[in-house]
């Protein structure tokens, strides 16, 4: 399928599905027959050319699935009669009424509606994950730190808790808003993180999917202006996502937060994360997307990766974990303290997580380990702990670059320093 195709049927899928919920409300038959018009659409819009209303064709075409499962006694006995009969009466207009609907808003929508009273936040999240993200089973994991048949069980639990529990999977009141505003946060925050680096495949970036938690971002922003945290992690996103055209070389290979050309870095993003960071604080206390965007915002004014205030960020890390026990902050936690005390003092906060057994065996804890293994001039122990990590990874740019750094120590003179060897660090990208 040409990927334009490709492109727009993602961009579509949260939209449609928002759709089809808010008139059908039960979410395992919604998902089943959007994925039915989706499979159509890739099989039709190559040969027939798109649509003239996209969206509505989507929409038309789950509809239809959803009717022909009524009346072929597939749907549940409890929602037979009223679907059936709704159709009757609205007949071809329902779905020139469905096409008609504002889509951006139903993407805002659906993630709102996912974000369910019945689940609990983690299940919420996953749910949200694979409706509005359009992120696999396996990549949800991952975000997780969990096994991937651990996360099925859990999506199709939440699926199961949300029949079970008869409350209406439909537009939450205004009133409750803002007491689903985390879950949402938290679902946008890893569906920018898969975009921003893609758990798998052959690209570093998803620049769509980073662009879509952007954009939902702005429209929670739009809804709760005065919520500090919606404005953190909108800055956090800008400020991370203006670095996208330095993170890759021509040919794809990553190009590691040091080594990247800072002029190619989109300004005009970095200084809407600026105000917004200044504007998230001034509405007083604080929170893990805040603290973030500040660190992303110190990185983002070093003029040059020598300048960096490291200290200022260990200091901000610090704050970061005593909010939540949370072992990626541990993680960067422990390069930000190599940066300021030496490699050392970085091995040791690793070491904390060798007794975690949420990160055993990630491949992102072996390549920081390795990184500061390599500062530390015990080049045989790192080149073997970037083996590890590339063995680990299942994005295809991270193995290749991680490969050539366990080629590289592993060739290293005793004595000599990554610089002097015209290395590189993995301090992030």
């Amino acid at each position: 399928m040409m990927v334009g195709f490709e492109t727009r049927l993602r961009e579509l899928a949260p939209e449609v599905l928002g759709a089809v919920l808010r008139r059908y409300r039960d979410f395992e038959a919604a998902e089943d027959a959007v994925q039915e018009a989706l499979l159509a659409a890739a099989l039709g819009w190559p040969r027939d050319g798109l649509p003239d209303n996209p969206r509505g064709w989507l929409v038309q075409v789950a509809f239809r699935r959803l009717t022909d499962e009524v009346r072929s006694g597939q749907a549940r006995r409890r929602r037979e009669e009223a679907v059936a009969g709704e159709l009757e009466r609205e007949g071809v207009e329902v779905f020139e009424d469905a096409g008609a609907d504002a889509g951006g808003d139903d993407a805002l929508l659906l993630l709102f509606m996912c974000c369910h009273p019945a689940l609990t936040p983690t299940s919420a999240i996953a749910l949200t994950l694979r409706a509005v993200g359009g992120l696999t089973t396996g990549e949800i994991a991952k975000a997780f730190l969990v096994p991937e048949a651990t996360m099925a069980q859990r999506i199709s639990r939440a699926k199961q808790a949300v029949k079970a529990s008869g409350v209406p999977f439909e537009r939450p009141g205004a009133e409750e808003w803002p007491e689903r505003v985390r879950a949402v946060l938290h679902v946008l925050y890893l569906m920018f993180n898969e975009g921003y680096t893609a758990s798998a495949g052959s690209e570093l970036l998803r620049v769509d999917l980073a662009e879509e938690a952007i954009a939902l971002a702005r429209s929670v922003r739009r809804i709760l202006p005065e919520d500090g945290e919606v404005a953190g992690l909108l800055a956090l996103m800008l400020l991370t996502h203006a670095r996208r055209a330095a993170r890759t070389a021509p040919n794809g290979d990553l190009i590691p937060l040091d080594e990247q050309e800072r002029t190619l870095w989109d300004r005009a993003a970095i200084g809407e994360g600026i105000a917004l960071v200044g504007e998230a604080f001034g509405r007083g206390g604080t929170g893990p997307y805040r603290l973030q965007a500040a660190i992303a915002a110190l990185h983002a004014e070093a003029p040059r990766s020598e300048d960096t205030d490291w200290r200022q960020i260990l200091a901000l890390y610090d704050v970061l974990g005593s909010l939540a026990d949370n072992p990626m902050v541990t993680l960067n936690g422990a390069i930000a303290l190599a940066m300021v005390e030496g490699p050392r003092a970085g091995l040791e906060r690793l070491a904390a997580l060798d007794r975690d057994g949420r990160l055993a065996g990630h491949h992102r804890l072996a390549a920081v380990r390795a990184h500061l293994l390599e500062l530390a001039g015990e080049h045989e122990a790192a080149a073997r702990e970037y083996a590890q990590a590339a063995n680990g990874t299942t994005s295809e740019p991270e193995k290749r670059y991680l490969t050539r750094r366990a080629e590289r120590a592993g060739f290293a003179a005793p004595g000599e320093t990554p610089q002097q060897r015209g290395g590189s660090s993995v301090k992030g990208t």
